[in-house]
């Protein structure tokens, strides 16, 4: 199943269902060290300031001052490496 994006209230965050259990659930935050692959390498975008993981998505907050263009692609192109099927 392809990464689905949704918006959220919060206009600076999206909502990414993979379709497959993601674990958590789990908040991480950057500058926090996490010993999850997942979550560092999307805290290592650009921008990305939390990764929630829970049930099949994930949720990003970014900053306010970042477009979701230059995020989205790259998360869920992560996404769809390593929760696809």
């Amino acid at each position: 199943m392809p990464v689905q994006i949704s918006n959220t209230p919060n206009p600076n965050a999206l909502k990414f269902t993979v379709g497959v259990d993601v674990g958590g659930p789990a908040t991480f935050v950057e500058g926090q060290e996490t010993d999850d692959a997942t979550a560092e390498a999307l805290l290592a975008i650009d921008g990305v300031t939390s990764v929630f993981m829970t049930a099949d998505f994930v949720t990003l907050s970014k900053t306010a001052e970042t477009s979701w263009e230059m995020i989205a692609p790259q998360a869920a192109e992560l996404l769809e490496e390593r929760f696809g099927h």
